[in-house]
C-alpha cells in the first residue's frame, strides 16, 4: 500500500500484528514518541519506553495502558550521561533476551552552546553519541531477533552540516547552533549506513527517518535566534507543518512495513523511500549527497568508539 506525508500511525500499522514483538523507545515521555508507543501497542508490540523523566513517562505508559490493554516498562536514562545508559542497558538485559524494534527518537535541538561533563557538545552527545552507546549495548538481543529493525530519527536538519570529524565538539571553531543540530543530524544518518554494513549478517535492518516538520517539545530549548527563524518558518510554510500521529506515521512504517524487507540503510520521509534533493531548498524533500558518504559513516564509527572508550 502506498502512504504520503498526510498517513498516520493508524494508517500505516493497519493489518499489522505485533503480537510477541519487543521493542524499545527513547524519547518516549512526550510528542513522536510518545504516540509511536501508543501505535505500537496498540497492534500488540511488548514496549520498554525511555527519557529522562519518570513523571512523564509514568502518564504516558498509564494511557497506552488504559487504551491498549498493554503496560509498557519504563526507565530513565541521560543520552549525554554513558553511565546512565550503562546501567540502565545492563538492567535491561538482565531481563530480556530479545529486541527486535529500537526506535532511537529522543534528541535535542538547536540550544545555546552546552557542554557534558567529558566536554562534549551537548546534540552530539546526546543525538548521536547516546544513541551509539545504547544501540551497541543491546546488540545481543537486536542480532538475536533475526529479523531486527533500527529506527534512527535523523531530520531535513542535515542539510545544516556534515560530520566534522576533526572538531564535532566545537572545540577549535565557533558554535552554530542550527549548525551543529545538522551535524548531528547527518551523524544519525552515517551511523544507519555503518549499522546496515555491519550489522546485516545478523538479520539486522536500520533506517533513517526524517519525520517532517511537527511542532513538539523538540524546540523548547531553542537558542534564541534559532526561534526566531522557526516562528518565520512557521508563518512563511503552513502547509508543511504535521500532526503528531502523521510525524510519527514514518517510524513506525519503518519499524514494521514488509515494503522494507530486504531493505537496509535508506532514508525514510512522508512513509516513502527518500530520494536525492533536487534543488537547494530544504522544504522540497530529500537528502543531500554528503549524508551518503560511507567513508565518513566508518570514521564516525572509530571516532565515537574513541570518544566514549569503547570497542565495538
Amino acid at each position: 500500500m502506498t502512504f504520503n506525508r498526510n498517513s498516520t500511525t493508524s494508517d500505516v500499522l493497519a493489518g499489522i500484528d505485533l503480537t510477541g514483538k519487543t521493542a524499545l523507545i527513547t524519547g518516549a515521555s512526550t510528542g513522536l514518541g510518545a504516540e509511536t508507543a501508543r501505535a505500537l501497542a496498540a497492534r500488540g508490540a511488548d514496549l520498554t519506553l525511555v527519557a529522562r523523566s519518570s513523571e512523564k513517562l509514568s502518564k504516558v505508559a498509564s494511557s497506552i495502558e488504559s487504551e491498549t490493554g498493554r503496560a509498557p516498562e519504563t526507565a530513565t536514562l541521560e543520552l549525554d550521561k554513558p553511565a546512565t545508559i550503562r546501567s540502565f542497558a545492563d538492567d535491561w538485559l538482565g531481563r530480556h533476551d530479545k529486541l527486535d524494534i529500537l526506535i532511537s527518537n529522543a534528541g535535542i535541538m538547536a540550544p545555546p552552546l552546552t557542554r557534558t561533563s567529558e566536554g562534549w557538545e551537548s546534540q552530539f552527545a546526546t543525538n548521536h553519541l547516546g544513541h551509539f552507546l545504547l544501540t551497541n549495548l543491546l546488540a545481543d538481543p537486536i542480532k538475536a531477533s533475526g529479523s531486527a529493525r533500527i529506527v534512527n530519527l535523523t531530520s531535513a536538519g542535515h542539510w545544516f552540516s556534515t560530520v566534522d570529524l576533526d572538531d564535532p565538539n566545537y572545540l577549535n571553531r565557533d558554535y552554530d547552533a542550527l549548525q551543529a543540530y545538522g551535524q548531528s543530524k547527518t551523524a544519525n544518518i552515517w551511523f544507519t549506513l555503518e549499522l546496515a554494513r555491519r550489522w546485516a549478517d545478523h538479520g539486522v535492518t536500520s533506517f533513517a527517518v526524517h519525520p517532517g516538520g511537527i511542532q513538539t517539545e523538540l524546540s523548547r530549548n531553542l537558542d534564541a535566534g534559532v526561534a526566531e527563524q522557526f516562528e518565520q518558518m512557521l508563518k512563511e510554510y503552513p502547509d508543511i507543518w504535521k500532526t503528531v500521529p502523521q510525524g510519527a506515521a514514518t517510524s513506525c512504517w519503518a519499524a514494521t512495513s514488509p515494503d522494507l524487507d530486504g531493505k537496509t540503510g535508506l532514508y525514510l520521509e512522508d512513509c516513502h523511500i527518500g530520494e536525492p534533493a533536487e534543488g537547494d531548498d530544504i522544504v522540497g524533500g530529500g537528502f543531500l549527497p554528503h549524508a551518503c558518504d560511507a567513508d565518513g559513516a566508518r570514521k564516525l564509527w572509530n571516532l565515537s568508539n574513541d570518544l566514549l572508550d569503547t570497542g565495538f
